[in-house]
């Protein structure tokens, strides 16, 4: 699926969070750019506030497998210049959806701004493919984690692939994207449903394992535990999704957020930072939210009122076992 795509007339580079997904993404690209002597290293990218828990495992990755690496850092600040224009560039309320684009839009600028890559190699879909969410250890059976993979890749469009396509195209980018290729697709699905749901609390654990004792990564990023988006970018102390409810906690009011079942029944905002987005979205695509965010992304088989990680009994980021 990779090699496939190596063909381009511009510089093919990759994003790489450190996380599973991006990071066999990348090490791949690297190797197979070398097997076809592609005439220049292959450059990744990455992005945090600070010495955040991605920045510092890209990192690792990147040193491993000798891309020309790029470490983006950004601020509570630019948070708070590109939040509306996230919105506006994703043509969505959806929370969750939102929160994960903003660290996208911004490294996807840097990447326009300051170098010559236009082709991006990333990691999407590799968690709706192979059951890569946490809360896919609440599955009660296989079969409800095949038929949950289906579901999140038949929607894909309207969430993490809307999240993809529109940071990158905004700034004039090529997203490729080779976990979502029609036959690998069409393979792996058709694999045993028992061996690709987690196995002894371990998502992913079927890639995971095709890639062991390769070499390809280093044990610890091939087997490190998914972190929320949030907290990867951000830190486990102040994670990004806190970040922004603190910049809208005083663009909203609490009769405004009181008035929400009436005046958004459809998908109403529950707190002051999900009030924000609809208000800034049916500000510019009034009246278009049934379609356009036909439901909340939320995790399933578990009883939370944020979709955040985090929130998630299983979640490890804040232990030593989840760095």
């Amino acid at each position: 699926a990779i090699r496939k795509r190596l063909m381009a007339d511009r510089r093919i580079g990759c994003f790489l969070s450190g996380g599973l997904d991006s990071s066999l993404v990348s090490a791949l690209l690297v190797k197979l750019s070398k097997e076809q002597n592609i005439p220049y290293k292959i450059q990744s990218f990455a992005i945090g506030m600070g010495e955040s828990p991605d920045i510092l495992a890209a990192r690792r990755v990147a040193q491993h497998i000798g891309s020309e690496h790029h470490e983006v850092s950004f601020s509570e600040q630019e948070v708070s210049e590109v939040l509306e224009t996230v919105i506006i560039t994703l043509e969505t309320a959806d929370i969750t959806t939102i929160r994960a684009s903003i660290g996208m839009y911004l490294i996807s600028r840097y990447v326009k701004n300051n170098t010559d890559t236009t082709v991006l190699f990333s990691g999407e879909g590799a968690d709706e493919l192979a059951q890569g969410y946490i809360y896919f250890r609440d599955s009660p059976n296989a079969n409800s984690g095949h038929e949950e993979s289906i579901r999140l890749l038949t929607d894909i469009h309207k969430y993490d692939g809307l999240r993809a396509d529109r940071t990158t195209a905004a700034h004039g980018l090529e997203l490729r994207v080779p976990f979502l290729d029609l036959q690998f697709t069409n393979y792996f699905l058709k694999l045993p449903a028992e061996i690709r749901q987690p196995q002894n609390g371990v998502e992913k654990h079927l890639i995971r394992s095709a890639f062991s004792d390769t070499g390809l990564l280093p044990d610890n990023i091939l087997w490190r535990h998914k972190e929320a988006f949030s907290d990867g970018v951000a830190s486990i102390k102040k994670s990004l999704f806190q970040v922004i409810q603190e910049l809208v906690e005083n663009k909203v009011s609490d009769a405004e957020l009181a008035s929400a079942p009436t005046k958004y029944p459809h998908c109403t905002p529950k707190n002051k930072e999900a009030y924000y987005y609809r208000e800034v979205f049916e500000k510019h695509y009034k009246g278009q939210s049934e379609w356009l965010v036909p439901y909340f992304w939320m995790p399933k088989w578990i009883e939370v009122s944020d979709p955040s990680a985090r929130f998630i009994k299983h979640y490890a980021a804040d232990s030593e076992e989840g760095k």
